[in-house]
């Protein structure tokens, strides 16, 4: 029997559920969210999407198969999605103390312990999930029994756009080079390969290996950059946290960079600033959506797709101007899932065509991006 500390989850409504600790022995706060994927939660921990968020795991076990290596000193580890865990704490309803798997260094428990993030097992997830959906995401706060109280955070208040996303413009040439920073005026590359601009709303790195394997330059952006200054061939949009509303810099950027008519592709939080770059609104989901099962469908046709998710807020398909239509909806809740202009090389998805975890069934919007530069 492991030795371990009781500890509380309490939400905003008064409601708390009482576990127990496998993580740091800390306090934190932020929104309590759910994800009902199977696997993938060294994907989901590094995924800045989740910055200021308390994660609640719906599949019943957590840390059987351990944690992969961190990798080099790059900026693109090969099994995570960011360079560090962007989640306030996890909660899962049983923890694995024994973890099995070939490429696994460490335990889930190790790695939280090492980043200070807290982690509870023993909750029942299955009501704390229900909750959730009838009620909302909502604040909440884990404490440790022994360490001190703290107030409930709102993520959603904050620009967490611009507290992930990288500081200076870097140049990315190959998958295995390290990135070099930006300094002056880029020039063309010198084996002739296209150049992507690739906006940083809080990346997940899968983007970036997505578009450099199929044989494009990446220049990665601040979230504020005025990349309108860079000769490039195409513009790509990151996914990332929070409120889109905090990111009206970028909208007008991306705003700028349509009267060019070069390509334009967003995902995530991409899918957002697109939309409010050509005019619509975006509004708060009630509870989300963070999964691998989320099934999409393209506007128009019979064909679906399986997706991977993660976002909160959602682009509202009655505020989109004429020439632009939604290109996948959600078939469980029918909200909108892409958008695309119905004349320039203009499109993105609101799901995660690059996985990380979760399936890959849409990867083919990487391909279909390039094919228009």
């Amino acid at each position: 029997m492991q030795a371990t500390k009781v500890a509380v989850l309490k939400l905003q409504d008064g409601t708390e559920f009482q576990g127990r600790s496998f993580g740091y022995e800390g306090s934190a706060a932020g929104e309590v969210v759910f994800n009902t994927a199977m696997t993938g939660y060294p994907e989901s921990l590094t995924d800045p999407s989740y910055e200021g968020q308390i994660l609640v795991t719906t599949f019943p076990q957590l840390g059987n198969y351990g944690v992969p290596p961190s990798g080099g000193d790059d900026m693109l580890k090969d099994y995570f999605e960011g360079s560090r865990i962007h989640c306030r704490a996890i909660i899962a309803q049983d923890y694995a103390f024994r973890y099995s798997h070939w490429l696994a260094d460490k335990s889930l428990a190790e790695w939280l312990k090492q980043e200070k993030i807290p982690g509870l097992y023993d909750i029942d997830t299955r009501a704390l999930t229900k909750h959730l959906r009838t009620h909302g995401s909502m604040l909440g706060k884990v404490i440790v029994d022994g360490s001190d109280d703290v107030d409930f955070y709102d993520p959603n208040a904050e620009n967490l756009i611009a507290l992930t996303s990288c500081k200076v413009p870097l140049v990315y040439d190959s998958l295995d080079g390290k990135p070099v920073e930006l300094d002056g005026d880029l020039a063309p590359a010198a084996d002739g390969r296209k150049t992507v601009v690739l906006v940083d709303c809080g990346i997940k790195h899968n983007i970036i290996r997505c578009l450099l394997r199929r044989g494009v330059r990446v220049v990665r952006v601040p979230w504020d950059y005025d990349f309108n200054t860079i000769e490039a061939d195409g513009l790509f949009i990151s996914n990332g946290p929070g409120n889109p509303a905090f990111a009206q810099t970028t909208v007008e950027h991306i705003r700028e960079a349509m009267t060019k008519g070069k390509p334009i592709c967003g995902i995530c939080m991409g899918n957002q600033l697109l939309a409010k770059a050509a005019g619509a609104d975006t509004y708060k989901l009630k509870y989300g959506h963070r999964s691998h099962n989320q099934p999409v469908r393209r506007v128009g046709s019979n064909q679906c797709f399986v997706t991977s998710q993660n976002h909160g807020f959602a682009v509202d398909n009655n505020t989109l101007p004429q020439d632009w239509e939604p290109l996948f909806v959600n078939m469980n809740d029918g909200t909108n899932e892409g958008i695309r202009h119905k004349t320039l090389p203009f499109f993105s998805a609101q799901f995660h065509p690059e996985a990380s975890s979760g399936p890959r069934d849409t990867e083919f919007l990487f391909d279909d991006f390039i094919a228009l530069l």
